[in-house]
Order: structure tokens, then C-alpha cells, then sequence
């Protein structure tokens, strides 16, 4: 089951982020993408990644190989592709994106992530952040320079260290999960978790009847306190 909602928020006319995803019989693939860039390249970019990344993966998976890196390889094809398309088109010129994506097999669930878009898994009533910010922000709070509280509002608090596009190799991080490990996954821009705290966003999920109704309130909700970014919801939930 999938809920999916994105909006451009209360600021931005323009919404450059981007989510799709894709099932088969033998794997699922959820990505959200949060775009950047001037000339509206930004959702040039978050576009294609997303829409590469799945159709990599729709075009290199089969039934007999482990596929252990092929999420990886997908990220890193979609990269060297928007890379290349940024050289060639001056309004493209500087374009990138960040991307988080959740790759669910029969046998293994991997969560691949790069900036600060992110990924959070609920099970029952816990609720914990997947992956990591590639960000300044997440820097200077891992070398203890600013506290929680002074993160939550610090002024470079969107400067970002690591996003497709931006050169022609990236590197992915890859977090490996195991389906007893969440009852539901959430892939959101940074839009979502700036207006909303981990616990507001359980709740929020809790008293929905439907993802799709999940993700619609937490959008509602980050636009009522403030709305200040695009915003994006990917809900993935339920056995396969």
C-alpha cells in the first residue's frame, strides 16, 4: 500500500520536488527527490532522477542475480546522467537534487539516500530517522559545535554537502532493513521534517484511516505552520 502527496508550499511557486514509484511481482521501488537549481532546473532534475532510477531498475532486474547493488548503480547511472545534461544546456547549468529511495524485494528492503531529503520507518508506537543528512547543519551537530535545538532554526540550515548532478560521480549511503523492523516507511523532503517534529509526524500517521490520508494531513499540517519549501510524502506500508 502507498500514500503519496507533494505540494509547493505556502512560498515557492514553483515545486521541484518530485516522487513516483513502481511495482512488480518481484520488487517495489519509492523515491522522492527534492530539487535545486536556478531557471526552474531544479525540477528538471529531481524528475529525472526519480524516473531514471526506476526505469533502471525496471530495465537491469531479473530473477536470478542478489541485486545487492543495483540501487546503488541505478543512483549512480541517474547522477552521471543529469551531470552530463547540466554541461549541455546553459539553463541547466548548475541543476541537482537530492534523492532517497526504498528498494523492497521478497528477501531484503535497502534504503539508499543522498542529502537531506529522508526516510523514516514506524513500528507500533516508535518512531526513528533512517538515514542521515548530508547537510552543513548535520556536520556541525555531529561534531558538537551547535545542539539539537540550535539546528532546528540555524540560518544555513539548506546548505546541503552532497546531491546528484553536481558532479559526475556520487557517492550513495545504503541502509539495509528487515521487513519485521517497521510497519510503515515515510520518504518526505526536507519541507516536511523542517515543520514537523518525528513525534507530530507518528501521530499525524496513527489518526489516518489510508496513507494516502496520512500524507495529505502531514502536507496540510507543514503548510499551517508556515508551508516555507516544497513539500513531499511518500508512505509505503504492508506486506508483500
Amino acid at each position: 500500500m502507498v500514500g503519496i502527496c507533494t505540494d509547493a508550499g505556502n512560498v515557492r511557486k514553483v515545486n521541484e520536488d518530485y516522487a513516483d514509484y513502481y511495482e512488480n511481482e518481484l520488487f517495489s521501488i519509492y523515491v522522492i527527490a527534492d530539487g535545486m537549481g536556478g531557471h526552474n532546473a531544479g525540477e528538471v532534475a529531481s524528475k529525472q532522477a526519480v524516473d531514471d532510477v526506476i526505469d533502471y531498475l525496471k530495465d537491469n532486474y531479473d530473477n536470478e542475480s542478489d541485486h545487492q547493488d543495483i540501487l546503488k548503480d541505478a543512483i549512480c547511472e541517474a547522477n552521471y546522467k543529469i551531470y552530463v545534461d547540466s554541461l549541455k544546456n546553459e539553463l541547466l547549468n548548475g541543476m541537482g537534487t537530492t534523492i532517497t529511495a526504498c528498494f523492497v524485494t521478497k528477501n531484503y528492503i535497502q534504503i539508499a539516500n543522498v542529502g537531506d531529503s529522508s526516510c523514516l520507518a514506524i513500528k507500533g508506537d516508535i518512531i526513528k530517522k533512517i538515514t542521515k543528512d548530508h547537510s552543513l547543519v548535520q556536520e556541525l551537530l555531529d561534531s558538537g559545535s551547535i545542539t539539537e535545538i540550535e539546528a532546528k532554526n540555524h540560518p544555513h540550515k539548506n546548505v546541503i554537502t552532497r546531491a546528484m548532478g553536481t558532479a559526475s560521480s556520487v557517492n550513495v549511503d545504503i541502509f539495509k532493513l528487515d521487513k519485521d523492523d517497521f510497519d510503515t516507511l515515510i520518504l518526505c523532503s526536507d519541507g516536511l521534517t523542517n515543520e514537523l517534529n518525528n513525534d507530530e509526524i507518528l501521530e499525524t500517521v496513527k489518526n489516518s484511516l489510508t496513507l494516502n490520508e496520512s500524507a495529505e494531513k502531514l502536507i496540510s499540517l507543514a503548510k499551517q505552520r508556515g508551508g516555507r519549501d516544497n513539500i513531499t510524502a511518500l508512505i509505503y506500508g504492508g506486506e508483500r
